[in-house]
């Protein structure tokens, strides 16, 4: 199996220090639930792609401070690879940003999330218990940050993950594409971090709440697991 992964941030101080890249934290994450894979990464902000996507079996976009529906020209050519692999079939994951452009990529409607930021640890209601190792979940929890969303399913997507407050927080379009709003590779320091940073735009309250619940810990990894098998085609045992 050979993943691109198209990293669309760049970050800085302390976060490039802890964690390099938002790609390094996929490879990261997938090599920790035992995916024995090749992980290129390729930063968009830079320019950089692959000299050809065919030689790769899926495609990740990662999360970004950037908007999805922004002018910005890194963002538009991003959006024309992006519509180009969906038309090709290729197999794609997008997480945060990167689900929020495939969604827009596909006729779905994105803009700001009326009610405001989402951060720290999120529960969301699961309507796919037949997707890989999800046999028994109705709910998951994540760790989210984002003031963007999806506002509405794209067409020929299937819902997978929703709440009251992103209603459209993950979804499938059939065996080759998933996308999901929440960070399964984020981990607790790191969303810890932006929601410090965030304090005066979040309110004194979210900001408390969205804090507080990093204690409960998130199901990132039981997330890999599943994209892992989605990826691979596999489907678990009967």
């Amino acid at each position: 199996m050979k993943l691109c992964i198209l990293d669309n941030d760049i970050l800085e101080g302390h976060l490039h220090e802890t964690y390099s890249s938002f790609g390094a934290l996929f490879i990261r994450l997938f090599e920790g639930v035992g995916a024995d894979w090749t992980m290129d990464v390729f930063n968009t902000q830079h320019g950089q792609y692959p000299a050809s996507f065919d030689t790769y079996d899926a495609v990740l976009l990662t999360g970004s401070r950037a908007d999805s529906f922004s002018d910005e020209p890194w963002v538009v050519t991003l959006r024309r690879q992006v519509t180009a692999l969906l038309q090709s079939g290729k197999k794609m994951v997008g997480v945060c940003f990167g689900h929020q452009l495939i969604a827009l990529c596909m006729g779905a409607p994105v803009g700001r999330a009326p009610q405001g930021w989402g951060a720290g640890r999120m529960t969301y209601d699961w309507h796919r218990p037949d997707l890989p190792h999800q046999a028994d979940r109705t709910q998951i929890a994540l760790l989210a940050s984002h003031q963007d969303q999806v506002l509405e399913l794209p067409p020929g997507a299937t819902l997978v993950a929703s709440s009251d407050f992103c209603p459209v927080a993950a979804f499938t379009v059939g065996d080759a594409v998933f996308c999901i709003q929440p960070h399964p590779e984020f981990e607790e320091s790191l969303s810890a971090h932006l929601i410090d940073k965030r304090r005066d735009m979040l309110g004194e309250e979210k900001y408390q709440a969205s804090r507080a619940s990093l204690e409960h810990g998130h199901e990132g990894e039981d997330v890999a697991r599943m994209v892992v098998a989605f990826l691979e085609g596999t489907r678990p045992a009967p």
